[in-house]
């Protein structure tokens, strides 16, 4: 084989470029597109265009700059904040400080169609609240700027008050490009849910039709946030919020196999206990159901009666009994029909609770009583921060839970990148400890700065980021307090790459020129870390996060680091050495899937030769 340069960035874009090469292969020439030759395969689907000829778009100022900024490549890297999580060796569950549409990008390789669910909180665009002003050039720097990781100061944070025209613009344009970068993250059958309130919510249906397909909506959820109305209202008290859901691939009716598949919600036991046995039937409990139906059927319309009291009963008017008169028959001789403990109540038919599916179809309204409030939600903080209020509108546990309990099974990822204080990661710990049903989490939070006269600030809590690292940790520590569980999460923190950039130049003078030439010799930048360099080549070779990295022994003098994971076939090697001992070349073992990665001047162009014929290998 041959030496390949690796190449230290990712553009998810070039695989969508491979595809339709894939499939339109003529339409390609010298690695670009010939249009004229894509319409003509795809005749029969194009609408035909005439001056009179008009579609139904949905468009805003700048959404083809959002567009583009969910496609330009990842600009930084994320590193291991190691002692800021628990358990952290063996944990999976991963937690990541950062913008989160930078973020987004950088996991696009390593969870592409990784992800079970993803429930999201955005901003709901209130004229209150702050939405992300994201640069459309440099959206990494304006980050490290809020950070403090460079000099200048930043805040991609701003307040959008309805007062500063474009008001839904904005919010688009900071909405639509991380919901494009999500979609690519989800499964086949995987599902997102979006909280969002009445200002925004009819857009951002239409931008999820845009972005996952208007096929694939599912449903609109009403959750009943209030437990008591507003009385001081202007006009009616608002009492409720929405979440929106929508599947990667939904499926057309029940038989399919293709597409999510929503779970039942468990029942409880109000719902169990009206299952009784009135007569003793040796099947077990069961409940009467209605033995009638609409419409005019004329064979299920007969008369029957009663054998314990002989009384005659027939269908209301307007209505039939559910079954004719000899599958009524085989009913009665099973002893399947009700009439009463007296023998004088309508027929009803006996439904087992053997028989009856091992939960509930979810409704669309959602009450408090059954999913909580925010004041609930705002109790359960309080609780978990020994009475300090950290956060004003939490959303409650119960709440948090149906959905995972709704759209993810055992051992699936779920994502949050609008993380606030980590409900999703509450919840999926507690279903995991519950049910031994264990999910797996990833939380996004920008280190969004907490109000410094706020009591969370005063408690020491800096950002809204600290406050959900810290609600993590009580919660693994009140759940798992024989640590018997090996519950835990890993920190990672958004930083510029470990690779140099190309600059680009626009003066005259030379000498500067060459100076940026000369940089550009070195690869990777000066005083580099080789714990975070590993972790960025790791990443960009698609090996999740809570990958496993080992130094090998028995490899010459070399430090030699192998990366392993359940989501990979092969295994990654890396050595950043400044050179490579003949023993190590020697001892090293590869197999036609694994990659070896070093640095290239830290190869004689005779070792070039022989690692060549041991399996895939990238120099730096």
């Amino acid at each position: 084989m041959s030496i390949e340069k690796f190449k230290p960035s990712y553009d998810m874009y070039k695989e969508r470029f491979e595809k339709l090469k894939e499939v339109i292969p003529e339409a390609f020439v010298d690695e670009k597109i010939n249009w004229d030759i894509v319409k003509e395969s795809l005749a029969n689907f194009l609408e035909e265009e005439d001056s009179e000829t008009e579609h139904y778009q949905f468009t805003w100022p700048g959404k083809r700059q959002a567009r583009r900024l969910a496609g330009k490549p990842p600009q930084g890297t994320l590193i291991a904040a190691n002692g800021e999580g628990v358990n952290e060796e063996k944990t999976e569950n991963i937690f990541i400080e950062g913008d989160n549409l930078e973020v987004l990008k950088l996991l696009q390789k390593s969870y592409a169609s990784k992800i079970k669910m993803i429930y999201i909180d955005p901003p709901y665009n209130t004229g209150n609240d702050f939405i992300y002003n994201d640069n459309f050039t440099q959206p990494l720097e304006e980050y490290l700027k809020l950070t403090g990781q460079i000099d200048e100061t930043g805040n991609p944070l701003v307040s959008n008050k309805k007062s500063d025209g474009r008001f839904h613009s904005k919010w688009l344009n900071m909405i639509y490009p991380r919901l494009s970068l999500a979609r690519n993250l989800l499964k086949d059958d995987g599902v997102i849910f979006i909280s969002i309130d009445d200002n925004e919510v009819d857009n951002l249906k239409k931008i999820c039709n845009e972005v996952f397909g208007e096929e694939n909506f599912v449903a609109t959820i009403i959750w009943q946030k209030k437990y008591s109305p507003q009385n001081d209202a202007i006009y009616f008290s608002n009492m409720h919020d929405f979440i929106i859901c929508y599947a990667k691939n939904r499926r057309s009716k029940k038989t399919d196999k293709d597409g999510w598949v929503r779970n039942l919600l468990p029942r409880t036991e109000e719902a169990n206990a009206r299952y009784k046995n009135p007569d003793n039937d040796p099947r077990g409990n069961w409940k009467p159901g209605d033995f009638t139906a609409e419409g005019p059927t004329p064979n299920c319309i007969y008369t029957i009666v009663s054998p314990k009291s002989g009384k005659k009963f027939n269908p209301p008017k307007g209505k039939r009994w559910v079954f004719n008169k000899e599958n009524y028959d085989k009913l009665m001789k099973d002893n399947r029909i009700w009439f009463g403990e007296d023998g004088n109540n309508i027929p009803s038919l006996k439904r087992f609770k053997d028989e009856v599916q091992d939960g509930f179809v979810p409704n669309t309204i959602w009450f408090y009583k059954d999913v909580g409030h925010t004041q609930e939600g705002k109790q359960e903080l309080n609780e978990i921060f020994e009475g300090i209020p950290v956060f004003d509108y939490p959303k409650p546990m119960r709440l948090i839970k149906r959905l995972v309990e709704i759209g993810s099974n055992d051992n699936d990822i779920v994502l949050d990148f609008f993380a606030g204080t980590c409900p999703l990661a509450h919840a999926a710990l507690e279903i995991s400890k519950e049910s031994l049903k264990k999910r797996r989490f990833i939380c996004i939070q920008l280190p969004e700065m907490c109000d410094k006269d706020s009591e969370a600030f005063n408690a020491g809590y800096n950002t809204i980021a600290d406050i959900g690292k810290e609600r993590i940790r009580r919660v693994i520590k009140k759940i798992d307090a024989k640590n018997e569980s090996n519950l835990g999460f890993k920190v990672f923190k958004l930083k510029n790459s470990n690779f140099t950039k190309w600059e680009n130049y626009e003066g005259k003078d030379q000498e500067e020129l060459v100076t940026l030439f000369s940089k550009q010799e070195n690869t990777l930048i000066d005083n580099w870390n080789i714990d975070h360099v590993i972790i960025e080549i790791m990443f960009l070779e698609g090996f999740p996060l809570h990958s496993r990295i080992e130094g090998l022994q028995g490899l010459g003098l070399n430090n030699v680091f192998k990366v392993s994971s359940q989501f990979c076939e092969h295994y990654l090697f890396l050595c950043l050495d400044v050179s490579i001992k003949e023993e190590t070349i020697t001892a090293l073992s590869l197999s036609d899937k694994d990659i070896f990665i070093c640095l290239d001047s830290a190869l004689t162009d005779q070792q070039k030769v022989s690692l060549s014929d041991k399996g895939s290998i990238k120099t730096i």
